[in-house]
């Protein structure tokens, strides 16, 4: 009886789960449904953002557009470092300099995203307005290279940008991809390092022949959180990244994001801009969503695989 009430108990507490979701996808799309019912095509296919036309026009691709190339950027620049913290932690480290080292990345973590969106846009944002002059003059001359690190028609004036919010988002998510890959490191049999040493290997070999094959299903959950983190983000991407609405292969040019522009003008929207807004909730759902779908299908084809290996 008592083993019957844990299972039911458990099931309870995971199907609460799916009802809260549920209930969000309902209602979150109900009140959005005045302008996803009337302007699907246009909510989701165009940049047009006017709230205050004649005729409002509501687009959402700009933003989603933002959201993605700001979030990309983040998690290009956080997981090396991720990656290198954790190393050195569990593999490098002496043990005295462990927990300084565990304890600052957790204090990282701790500090509120206004901090950041304030330290980017007042300190961070004026030291690379001038950085991203020189980039692009050096970058230039290089195919492709030269248009992607450019700011286009001045938008690069303030420094506010995808690429500096995505170097202020990298900071906030740094802490959560360490943590993880570091606990996901810790896990590796400690025979199997010890066996590759014993081999012959040198400690970089050992990592990459042992460590990092063990560990790549919970790293790639250790990324894919950070991402969900990265594109939720609201306060310090709508403090740097310039809230202009553009689809643009320019980093260094402004943007803006779908949940940077849900805290800039919900307060102020009523009517079809209110439906908007929490449309952008809506699809900003569901992207998160279906980030989350395809790593698991990416997960589960590698331990797939890593199971026909080993059989």
């Amino acid at each position: 009886m008592g083993d019957s009430g844990f299972r039911l108990l458990t099931l309870g507490c995971g199907l609460v789960v799916l009802v809260v979701l549920g209930l969000i996808t309902v209602s979150t799309t109900r009140e959005a449904w005045p302008v996803l019912r009337h302007r699907t095509q246009n909510f989701l296919f165009t940049q047009s953002w006017n709230p205050q036309a004649g005729r409002p026009l509501f687009g959402s691709l700009g933003f989603v557009y933002g959201t993605i190339i700001s979030s990309l950027v983040a998690v290009v620049f956080a997981v090396p470092v991720s990656v290198g913290i954790a190393l050195f932690v569990t593999e490098y480290a002496p043990r005295w300099l462990r927990r300084p080292v565990v304890f600052l990345v957790d204090l990282l973590a701790a500090v509120p995203s206004v901090v950041f969106g304030l330290w980017g846009v007042l300190t961070l944002a004026p030291i690379l307005q001038h950085w991203y002059d020189t980039v692009a003059q050096a970058a230039h001359p290089i195919p492709f290279v030269g248009s992607v690190l450019s700011a286009s028609g001045g938008g690069g004036g303030s420094g506010r940008s995808f690429f500096t919010c995505g170097l202020i988002l990298a900071l906030m998510i740094t802490p959560i991809i360490t943590v993880i890959t570091r606990e996901v490191f810790e896990t590796t049999p400690a025979g199997q390092k010890e066996a590759a040493m014993a081999l012959g290997c040198t400690r970089w070999e050992m990592i990459r022949s042992t460590v990092f094959p063990h560990s790549r299903h919970g790293f790639t959950g250790g990324v894919l959180l950070g991402l969900g983190r990265a594109m939720g983000e609201t306060i310090a991407a709508a403090l740097v990244i310039g809230s202009s609405v553009q689809v643009t292969k320019h980093l260094f040019n402004p943007g803006d994001s779908m949940a940077g522009v849900i805290a800039n003008q919900f307060g102020e929207a009523t009517g079809d801009f209110r439906a908007a807004l929490i449309g952008l909730g809506v699809v900003l759902f569901f992207l998160t969503v279906v980030v989350n779908l395809i790593a698991r299908a990416i997960v589960g084809d590698a331990a797939e695989a890593s199971g026909t290996i080993g059989r």
